[in-house]
């Protein structure tokens, strides 16, 4: 029962009037046109995936001005993080794309590639054979470009001209590479810069986007767009700073880069009154990394700002981020004592299933989940995309007695009270148990796209879904993708929710009600 993965991310940025791109609605259309690419006109970071990303060429033929040195070309070409790049498969594995007469040659390419014995000699084969030359072969020759250049005992020698001439190639070419030749390049390009803060805003907001875009968690790039951020901090504004804030957030990602809050916040106090959508940007990715600037918080919820904002062409979206601050506020930050959203002003903030999850749902488990729930349990005895308060929408929710009993959803009052009565700080949501008379058990499917491409760390935003329910009183069973893909038809998709359902002291009647 294979689940399928999709490419790109789950919830991407977009951009406002004021140019916004942190987790945001709708579509820019103010300054920093410079700056602007198709990952900007997209949906709701936290409603759906982005439409687009970067163009490939404008990224790359920024980043790849460096000047790069043989020494340091070769160091960056043994990194293991390039190496794991050059050295996973690509989109076509061995075989170049599309087949047909050109097969041969193109296979043959790749083998004199493989067997250059000079960079000069790489250049050649890749220059003199357009007709020839596929996007896998690029990764082909910088794998072994890596190797001539670390050889021992003696490396061939090799001219600047020579690796310039190499970058100028690849900016020609890169409109065909897929996600995996661009990757490699990313990193080429931007490690190749000892001193990152030596590129331009314009290169490091490419690679926030394109990291962002394509759920890539890669800590060293990462770094770099941290130090940047720090070192350049007097010459950035907010509508600059949230976008290379972006995929910190979004990759669930803090930054060892110890100056990086304070910048942040002195940024932040800074720019607040001069683009207040910005700021709401920056705040939303904050938010997923559980830090919150008190004194920024206090700004957003002034009534000054909420007026201003209620004129605007995006009140409701700016609405929806502020409600989902001030539920931050209220479960995670005990000791704020500012001013908070007014109920009036309070939206649901994800009023239905993400768009992301909607745009694969031929790939999700979902639909294979719910009829193993209904052979199992009966239809009235659970709940499939119910929103709870204050606005979070749940894949499967059940109703369970105090016993463990799980009864008719029909029969009980789905929701919890929000705000919780007690703020449940100290519980372990990796752990529930049934024995609160009121409990409500959350089935959350963790599909393959909801974590950054390492598939081992949640997005931002998916973790501080789960958070957010967890303290509010909501038991969770997360079904991991790896665990559903495992299991082979409905009768082992039964017996793997059974099990996992009285792991949790669960009971019911016969299968089916």
């Amino acid at each position: 029962m294979q689940g399928g993965a999709g490419a790109g991310g789950d919830e991407g940025p977009s951009s406002h009037k004021e140019g916004c791109t942190s987790p945001g609605w709708g579509v820019r259309r103010g300054a920093d046109s410079s700056l602007l690419s198709p990952l900007e006109k997209t949906s709701p970071p936290f409603l759906g995936r982005p439409s687009g990303s970067p163009s490939p060429n404008s990224m790359l033929r920024v980043l790849l001005s460096a000047q790069a040195s043989a020494a340091r070309l070769s160091g960056l070409l043994l990194h293991p993080s390039v190496q794991t790049c050059c050295l996973g498969p690509s989109k076509w594995g061995d075989r170049p794309s599309g087949g047909g007469p050109h097969a041969g040659p193109v296979q043959g390419l790749q083998r004199l590639l493989e067997q250059a014995k000079s960079p000069g000699e790489l250049l050649r084969w890749l220059g003199q054979n357009p007709t020839k030359v596929r996007a896998h072969h690029y990764p082909v020759a910088l794998r072994r470009l890596g190797q001539l250049l670390g050889s021992r005992p003696q490396p061939p020698p090799v001219e600047q001209a020579t690796l310039q001439d190499l970058s100028q190639l690849i900016i020609r070419n890169c409109p065909s590479f897929d996600i995996h030749t661009i990757h490699v390049c990313l990193h080429l390009a931007v490690l190749l810069e000892s001193r990152p803060e030596e590129l331009t805003p314009q290169a490091m907001v490419l690679l926030a986007q394109h990291l962002a875009r394509h759920r890539l968690r890669e800590p060293q790039l990462l770094e770099a767009i941290a130090h940047f951020l720090v070192v350049q901090e007097a010459q950035l504004n907010s509508k600059v700073v949230q976008k290379l804030v972006l995929p910190f957030g979004r990759l669930n990602y803090l930054p060892l880069e110890q100056q990086f809050m304070p910048c942040l916040e002195r940024i932040l106090a800074r720019e607040a009154g001069v683009a207040p959508l910005a700021t709401v940007n920056i705040l939303m990715s904050l938010c997923q990394l559980r830090c919150l600037p008190f004194r920024a918080l206090h700004f957003v919820f002034s009534p000054g700002f909420i007026n201003y904002i209620r004129g605007t062409p995006h009140a409701l979206i700016v609405r929806r981020y502020l409600s989902l601050l001030d539920t931050a506020v209220e479960l995670e930050l005990p000791g704020y004592r500012g001013p908070r959203l007014p109920q009036r002003q309070q939206v649901p903030i994800f009023p239905q299933p993400l768009i992301t999850d909607r745009a694969r749902c031929k790939y999700s488990h979902k639909d294979i989940v719910a009829e193993g729930l209904r052979q199992l349990l009966g239809e009235e005895k659970y709940r499939q995309d119910l929103t709870v308060p204050p606005g979070y929408c749940t894949d499967f929710l059940l109703c369970v007695s105090s016993s463990g009993a799980v009864l008719p959803v029909r029969t009980q009052d789905p929701f919890l009270p929000y705000p919780p009565r007690s703020c449940p700080q100290g519980r372990a949501v990796s752990q529930p148990s049934t024995r609160d008379p009121a409990q409500r058990v959350v089935l959350m499917l963790r599909e393959r796209w909801h974590f950054c491409r390492d598939g081992r760390v949640l997005l931002g935003s998916r973790a501080l879904r789960e958070r957010h329910l967890g303290l509010m009183g909501y038991q969770l069973l997360p079904l991991p993708f790896e665990e559903l893909e495992s299991q082979r038809g409905l009768p082992q998709l039964k017996s793997y929710l059974r099990q996992k359902l009285q792991a949790l002291g669960l009971r019911w009647g016969p299968e089916g009600g």
